[in-house]
């Protein structure tokens, strides 16, 4: 489970920070920093917190609002027009810098998931695995993934047919049968397979990041 360890080895404040939506074909990338109240942090939230992927959608909902009343939260976001211009590499990465520039203040410290180097104010370390080491990784990555889901879900009433209130935009079954029968739409990434190329069908959205 996350723990502080690695919060703990940094002096000052620490942020951690996280993004969901690398891997769909439809949406934005979004990024979350959090900035963990200890003092204020239930014991029991404190041993629920998990990498998102691990938690089911009813447990993250309600982490993500409980995380609000004892968290410094900022939440950013990179267009599908910026993924695809620049790629999602680094839309990620952009949307990671917006997110900590959504804070209240600078951290000293911010704690990535992964290994590639947002271009941060303050100093930062990579985690790789991030979300399943450190508490505030791990809460970023909850509210990132609340966050989008919540963003494609509204989408979907926009645009019925793509299964965006179960799939988010991943590339299941019901995507790509929307794709064929009504064609992209402006929400689509034009740099994503299946757009251009074949790809392999994942029909769990449980798996998605």
């Amino acid at each position: 489970m996350p723990n502080l360890v690695l919060e703990r080895k940094c002096d000052g404040v620490v942020c951690g920070i996280d993004e969901a939506g690398r891997g769909p074909l439809a949406g934005p990338v979004v990024a979350a920093a959090v900035i963990i109240d200890v003092a204020r942090l239930p014991r029991g939230l404190r041993k629920q917190i998990d990498d998102s992927k691990k938690l089911l959608r009813e447990q993250r909902e309600e982490y993500a609002a409980r995380l609000w009343s004892c968290a410094r939260i900022g939440i950013g976001a990179a267009s599908v027009g910026e993924i695809d211009r620049i790629n999602i590499l680094q839309a990620s990465l952009l949307a990671m810098r917006r997110a900590l520039d959504a804070l209240p203040a600078v951290p000293h410290w911010a704690l990535v998931d992964g290994n590639m180097t947002p271009p941060l104010p303050c100093r930062t370390r990579t985690v790789i695995g991030g979300d399943g080491l450190s508490l505030s990784i791990a809460a970023a990555s909850i509210i990132a993934k609340v966050t989008r889901d919540r963003l494609m879900r509204a989408l979907a009433r926009r645009y019925p047919g793509y299964g965006w209130e179960t799939n988010v935009g991943y590339a299941t079954e019901e995507h790509r049968a929307g794709l064929l029968a009504l064609g992209p739409t402006r929400h689509h990434r034009m740099s994503f397979a299946p757009l251009q190329l074949s790809i392999e069908f994942d029909s769990n959205p449980n798996e998605f990041d």
